[in-house]
């Protein structure tokens, strides 16, 4: 489908209770490969969330009380039509979002996996019925749809950071609004579309795209009828939520920040290791919260691994993603960039090398190459904060105690990768890091069947897996007579 033709099919109005409405005003929607305005969306105000909600609290009773094998059609039905739209779903997302094609067809495959996994787990909501230990009675105990969510999602990945929280809210019987980051919205009102085509019950999604997040979030937030709030972003903005839904105790599920470090030891095959990097890295062009943050590599083989990662960072060609021949797109913006670039300037003046990339190239677009910095000193900043970019730090240590120590370093505790031949090491490591996920050789660790989530300061609640449901059901204890 031409690019065009592609924009025109998608709404940019507010999709609330199953069609689209046009708001009092609107806000751009910027490509970040040269800033140019891809379409104009509808701006979501405070009243317009008060209207979503009321469509979700109008049909959430019914909707729980569908059979939980219709429940699991519709969203069978849903990864049916997103797998047919595929490719210009990417091509969306390549537009809006800056990520070269084939990372866009990556997230369409792996974003859809949700709703295929969870139509599965709709009907296999568990209880039990057992006696009372003094003979007494019979306990009952059941699990019941939470009721209406809140979604915030983040602007990185644009379709699979709403599935991961749809597939299980629709599969448990809730209905879900959500509001998709405003550099992004296009995603996510094509995929309403595409849920409405597939069967999906009016009302039971609503999607608000707004430049005011402020606004929208207080009105639902401080409404009483709104059950549960799920955020992915920074940790900033996750503490402020948690602390705002306090008031109406919430059920809160949080995926936040991360600073995952990328272990490699002294008995690790270097050319998997240096793949796998490529992977951790790269993926999403470092735009990933599991992204490999900072690496950590043992002093006998780090010369090995940095020349031999210098020469695969060196094979990226910058470019706009949609452009076939690029394999680097674009960040998101020109604070991003700023951000890289700040991150990258601190690292230098503190005594580490630029082995490769290192500079933003200017001109159009939010650029920047693909970088590896050797030497870097404990104090730098890139070994604290989150990169978000496509920027390999490199530090050395000597003993496994120090390695896990120095991945420990960090009030973070999303992701982390170890890369080692020896299986004791292998479980002894991962048992050690304060880390949600561990990969051991292997750097890309996302799967729709396992629970995806963090600790410490990364947030906490688990999305995907058969954990993932819970989430989104309560448990109910029904005490029976004997």
């Amino acid at each position: 489908m031409a690019i065009e033709d592609l924009i025109s099919s998608v709404p940019t109005g507010l999709w609330i209770g199953g069609e689209e409405r046009q708001a009092a005003s609107t806000f751009n929607v910027l490509d970040p490969s040269d800033d140019q305005v891809l379409a104009t969306v509808a701006d979501a105000t405070a009243a317009d969330a008060v209207a979503a909600l009321d469509a979700a609290c109008a049909v959430q009773a019914e909707w729980a009380a569908t059979a939980p094998r219709k429940r699991g059609e519709i969203l069978r039905s849903v990864f049916e039509k997103i797998t047919e739209r595929a490719d210009d779903i990417a091509a969306l997302m390549t537009l809006e979002m800056g990520k070269v094609l084939a990372e866009s067809k990556g997230e369409v495959a792996y974003g859809a996996e949700f709703f295929r996994w969870f139509s599965e787990e709709a009907v296999r909501i568990a209880g039990r019925f057992t006696p009372a230990p003094a003979g007494t009675g019979r306990i009952l105990v059941t699990k019941q749809a939470v009721g209406p969510c809140y979604a915030i999602t983040p602007w990185n990945f644009p379709l699979a950071m709403g599935t991961r929280k749809m597939g299980p809210a629709f599969a448990a019987g809730c209905t879900m609004i959500v509001k998709p980051a405003q550099e992004t919205p296009l995603t996510m009102l094509l995929l309403a579309k595409l849920m409405d085509e597939a069967g999906l019950p009016r009302g039971v999604l609503s999607v608000l795209p707004t430049s005011n997040p402020g606004a929208v979030t207080s009105a639902l937030v401080d409404d009483g009828r709104l059950r549960k709030l799920t955020f992915t972003g920074s940790t900033g903005v996750g503490k402020a939520l948690v602390k705002q839904s306090a008031d109406k105790l919430l059920r809160t599920s949080m995926e936040l920040g991360g600073n995952a470090p990328f272990i490699v030891f002294d008995d690790a095959d270097v050319d998997a290791a240096v793949d796998g990097a490529i992977l951790a890295k790269m993926r999403n062009g470092g735009e990933a919260c599991t992204a490999a943050n900072r690496f950590h590599v043992a002093n006998s083989v780090r010369e090995e691994f940095t020349d031999k990662l210098v020469k695969r960072m060196s094979e990226f060609t910058l470019g706009k993603g949609i452009d076939p021949a690029s394999t680097l797109g674009p960040l998101i913006n020109s604070k991003q960039v700023s951000t890289v670039t700040e991150l990258v300037s601190d690292a230098v003046s503190k005594g580490a090398t630029v082995a490769v990339g290192g500079v933003a190239p200017g001109g159009p677009g939010n650029f920047y190459p693909a970088t590896v910095l050797a030497d870097v000193p404990a104090d730098a900043r890139i070994l604290k904060e989150e990169i978000f970019g496509p920027v390999a730090p490199i530090t050395g240590f000597d003993t496994e105690d120090e390695g896990v120590a120095a991945a420990n370093n960090t009030e973070y505790g999303l992701a982390a990768y170890v890369y080692t031949q020896s299986l004791d090491r292998a479980l002894r490591v991962a048992e050690g890091i304060q880390s949600g996920m561990v990969g051991i050789n292997r750097g890309v660790i996302s799967d729709a069947a396992a629970p995806f989530g963090g600790i410490k300061e990364s947030g906490f609640g688990r999305e995907g897996g058969i954990e993932g449901i819970d989430e989104y059901l309560d448990t109910k204890y029904i005490a029976l007579t004997r």
